[in-house]
């Protein structure tokens, strides 16, 4: 909560911004490839995709799957969108442990008519928001104050969010600039949401160009010139509060901007920032990469099994090992910064399909060195076939259902679907 007097100075706010995003969070014992995972998906009535599950049943049918073996957690988001997050774990482990843990919710789910759908945005008008909270309250108010982007992201997409070790050293710069130069890659490859309120959107992402609208200062990618500590402190002090705590019930949102360097220096009438809520103001940054003593990757949409296999290892294997971007620099060069086009165009722009192809042949090259179990190499080989081979991502598919007149939707991970990932 802020407090009635100046005690944050901005050396210490740089210096406390720096040691939370780069200050290696604690892991397995000299393992520095330690990968987590978050699966998120849309929920719906299995019989009636297009209808909404209160969120409440959910809740109730997701008690029934008990605690889940590999240690997930699960959370919901402000739609009712459900999240599975592993915990830190070498690969084959965590891609072992998330397909356990969602193949028992996605069961346990099923008994009650419940789908997961793995899909970047729900088609059809937005949904009413499910959970309320005083965060979420003032989150929307500070997002309405810009314009709808911000209900669409809250009430209606869902990615995928791979979160790496930083390593130590030099190896934590290389592999923050290593994320954020095949990030557009990996957003354009595994695009999943190109269908919107009414048809398609003409973006293959359309939940990474919702993400984009919503409000630059916290969004876009940082300055990479600098070194990343340097780039992430001017990054989180120059973007706008989005809200202010009296109390664990009561959040004010910030609706006239207010960089957080400029409450620094000049207070508010709410009182002056505390590193506490510099921590929270943290946690209202959603660039494309985030650092949080790991690198948190966010540019991916949902994606159904086995796919997610396929974008955890690929992601993984780049940025762990960032010599391999080496490799195919000239090819990955004309796509780096490219987000826009990259949610626009997906594979279909001849760079990206380029980039694409020389990305995913380091990394297959790669996987099994990085302990990637057999299906996880399977479901990669698979994809390169299915997608990157012929120009296309998991959007082509939906854009081909609803020119054809058929559902658009995915194949929900429930049942069958989820186990083929362990297979």
């Amino acid at each position: 909560m802020p407090s009635r007097r100046p005690v944050l100075t901005r050396v210490e706010a740089r210096r406390t911004v720096s040691a939370r995003g780069f200050d290696r969070a604690p892991g397995g014992p000299g393992d520095d490839r330690l990968v987590g995972i978050e699966l998120e998906w849309l929920v719906v009535d299995a019989a009636d995709p297009g209808r909404p599950v209160p969120v409440e049943l959910v809740e109730s049918a997701a008690r029934e799957a008990g605690p889940l073996p590999g240690g997930s957690v699960l959370t919901f988001e402000p739609g009712g969108q459900v999240e599975l997050s592993s915990p830190p774990l070498p690969l084959p482990l965590a891609c072992d442990a998330t397909a356990n843990d969602a193949c028992r919710l996605g069961d346990a789910l099923a008994e009650e008519g419940i789908a997961l759908l793995a899909l970047g945005l729900e088609p059809g008008p937005r949904r009413d928001r499910a959970i309320r909270s005083a965060r979420y309250d003032a989150m929307e108010a500070f997002f309405d104050a810009i314009g709808p982007a911000g209900r669409t992201m809250m009430r209606s997409t869902a990615a995928l969010q791979v979160n790496l070790d930083l390593g130590g050293g030099a190896a934590v710069d290389q592999r923050w600039r290593a994320a954020h130069d095949v990030g557009p890659v990996l957003a354009a490859a595994f695009a999943n949401s190109p269908i919107g309120d009414d048809g398609p959107t003409g973006h293959r992402s359309t939940r990474l160009a919702v993400w984009a609208a919503i409000d630059g200062c916290r969004t876009r990618p940082p300055d990479l010139s600098a070194d990343c500590r340097d780039a992430w402190a001017d990054y989180a002090l120059t973007a706008n509060v989005m809200l202010m705590r009296e109390s664990d019930d009561s959040h004010v949102p910030v609706l006239a901007p207010l960089s957080f360097e400029k409450w620094i220096d000049g207070g508010h009438e709410l009182g002056w920032p505390t590193v506490d809520d510099l921590d929270y103001h943290l946690t209202t940054l959603f660039p494309p990469v985030r650092p949080r003593g790991w690198l948190e990757l966010r540019m991916i949409d949902a994606v159904p099994a086995p796919w997610w296999r396929v974008a955890v290892a690929t992601s993984s294997v780049l940025v762990q090992q960032p010599g391999l971007l080496a490799e195919v620099a000239p090819a990955l060069e004309p796509t780096i910064g490219r987000w826009d086009v990259a949610a626009r165009d997906g594979l279909t722009d001849p760079r990206f399909a380029a980039a694409a192809q020389a990305c995913f042949e380091v990394a297959r090259a790669a996987l099994p060195g990085a302990g990637a179990d057999d299906a996880t190499i399977a479901a990669t080989e698979a994809f390169v076939d299915t997608y990157v081979a012929r120009g296309r991502c998991p959007a082509d598919d939906r854009l081909d259902a609803w020119h054809a007149g058929r559902s658009p939707l995915p194949e929900p991970d429930n049942g069958r679907q989820l186990e083929r990932t362990r297979a």
